[in-house]
């Protein structure tokens, strides 16, 4: 379940404050962030990219096929890593919306071109039953 505004903004707070009182802890912290470490992937594929476009132009310039090949395939390489690195980090920004969200409520037809709701598997719905006669036992009615 995704965190409030409110929420983000205080956990924020907690870890700037401890950045502050221990700095090594900080950078040690900020080391093991996934954001961090898809952020570094990202620069890491661009950098390789690039690397590969000058073994690219330095292939055309001596005429050396193999240098061309390597070259593409290195541009090529990098620029796949750096796209799955960067969607990696894009689903851990935006969290997938939550499965009420993703299904039509009751009296809401699918839209044209939508896909079915998936079909929930045995344990799911067992799981849900169970919450459901739990939440009834909380509130009182013994109806189950």
């Amino acid at each position: 379940m995704p965190l409030s505004e409110h929420e983000q903004r205080q956990l924020e707070q907690i870890e700037q404050a401890l950045y502050r009182e221990d700095p090594k802890f900080g950078r040690l912290v900020r080391w093991s962030d996934p954001r961090v470490h898809y952020k570094r992937k990202l620069a890491y594929g661009l950098v390789g990219a690039v690397a590969g476009v000058g073994v690219l132009v330095a292939g055309i310039v001596t005429r050396h096929v193999y240098m061309l090949a390597a070259g593409a395939a290195v541009v090529a390489l990098s620029l796949v890593w750096a796209v799955a690195s960067w969607r990696r980090h894009l689903a851990r920004v935006r969290p997938a919306r939550s499965r009420a969200q993703r299904s039509p409520g009751p009296g809401r037809a699918r839209g044209p071109g939508r896909p079915p709701a998936p079909r929930q598997s045995r344990r799911a719905r067992l799981m849900e039953r169970m919450e459901e006669r739990w939440r009834r036992r909380q509130e009182g009615d013994r109806r189950f």
